[in-house]
């Protein structure tokens, strides 16, 4: 079980974390929300699930190019140029969708976060996460945002991108990111194959 996740009786997943992996998930879950963005107030403290349905969000991308890639404009073409009819329909679309996009993504982070602040250690400063199925699909959520955020501050855009991670030398400054990159993956790819046996 250690390193990537395997099923528990009754639905859901298992993984084997150190203190360290522990601490390197929950920072950079919290970084992912500081990323996203608190989100908006209800005014008046109160959320009204109507005013909330017809809230208006913003119309232009952000210009942080990980968050950008975590809220994609919805109309684009191959080459990513938009012509002015595109733009007014991607304009569109993000003004409805974009902060209920970014709840949820704020949503599977703490879910990430809370679920690791949960874990009670055992010997050797480990611990043993277990998540139901409701929480596999938030965790599936963050590391597929954490690994889209950690590309693209990595400027990974294509197979050959990642491949060259993997010839960088030690020296180089952005190999913890990689290493972390790396393992977000495999972490992402073993609770999918978990997921689906």
């Amino acid at each position: 079980m250690a390193g990537h996740f395997e099923p528990i009786p009754g639905g859901g997943a298992a993984v084997a974390l150190d203190e360290v992996e522990i601490s390197i998930l929950r920072s950079l879950a919290v970084q992912l929300m500081e990323l996203i963005g608190p989100g908006e107030e209800p005014a008046g403290g109160e959320e009204d699930p109507l005013a909330a349905l017809f809230a208006e969000g913003p119309s232009e991308p952000p210009a942080d190019p990980a968050l950008a890639r975590l809220l994609p404009d919805a109309y684009g073409s191959p080459d990513g140029e938009q012509d002015d009819e595109l733009q007014a329909y991607s304009a569109e679309f993000r003004r409805y969708t974009e902060n209920d996009l970014r709840a949820r993504k704020r949503e599977d982070a703490l879910a990430m976060v809370r679920s690791l602040d949960s874990l009670t250690f055992q010997g050797e400063g480990g611990a043993v996460l277990k998540l139901p199925p409701e929480d596999c699909r938030r965790w599936l959520g963050a590391l597929n945002d954490l690994r889209l955020t950690i590309g693209t501050r990595l400027e990974v855009r294509d197979d050959d991108d990642t491949a060259e991670l993997y010839r960088l030398p030690d020296s180089d400054p952005r190999k913890p990111m990689v290493m972390a990159y790396l393992w977000l993956g495999s972490l992402q790819e073993s609770l999918v194959e978990t997921l689906l046996t």
